[in-house]
């Protein structure tokens, strides 16, 4: 199935951000939001942040077509296989960006409690270009990117229900992006963001 509406590409300088609305119907996105909710063996876990260990505002888990851990803030995880159910989604992914995918890490925010605060996905095993698509089940939320450098730069967007957000090129090296905290919200969102990591030791993706 389609998207409903053209992705467009967002206006940031120093990055390649593209959003796709409506990019499975939402009819099957509540579906797969369900399912999502119900089959994924979600984890509590706790980050180390400035020094000090905090418990993480959101649920996790990862899952891959290999065995490669992925570490961030302190935290390793170890992937399970990919379930039938994000190996479909995968595919749609796929077909859409012409981009294979080997992991992917979920979130879990139970409500607008639940947040992601500011960072780059710029860890080593994920290359020196990470190519990230993210896509978003359930309650729309707000994601927020600053620049780096340039702290004026901003860009806000909302990630509505069955959208997928693609990040691409330098835009890692450039910005930094958070999912905030908001009182508004009330139902729960699952956020599966897919992306390539690579075995301990190895910097790029091998051609």
């Amino acid at each position: 199935m389609k998207s409903t509406s053209s992705p467009y590409r967002l206006e940031m300088p120093e990055a390649e951000v593209w959003y796709a609305p409506g990019f499975f119907s939402a009819a099957e996105s509540n579906i797969f939001f369900k399912r999502l909710l119900e089959e994924i063996q979600w984890r509590s876990d706790r980050v180390r942040v400035f020094g000090k260990w905090y418990d993480q505002p959101r649920l996790t888990a990862l899952y891959a077509s290999n065995d490669h851990a992925y570490t961030y803030s302190g935290l390793t995880l170890h992937p399970q296989r990919y379930t039938p159910l994000l190996q479909e989604i995968r595919q749609r992914v796929e077909n859409h960006t012409h981009c294979s995918f080997s992991s992917c890490l979920l979130n879990l925010y139970r409500n607008g409690s639940d947040s992601n605060g500011w960072h780059a996905d710029d860890e080593k095993e994920l290359g020196r270009n990470p190519l990230i698509a993210s896509v978003s089940f359930g309650q729309d939320r707000s994601f927020h990117f600053r620049h780096k450098k340039d702290k004026s730069l901003k860009k806000k967007i909302v990630l509505e229900n069955g959208s997928m957000l693609l990040m691409k090129g330098e835009t890692q090296h450039s910005w930094q992006h958070q999912l905030p905290k908001s009182k508004k919200v009330l139902k729960p969102r699952i956020n599966l963001t897919f992306r390539n990591i690579l075995p301990t030791g190895q910097t790029e993706l091998q051609k």
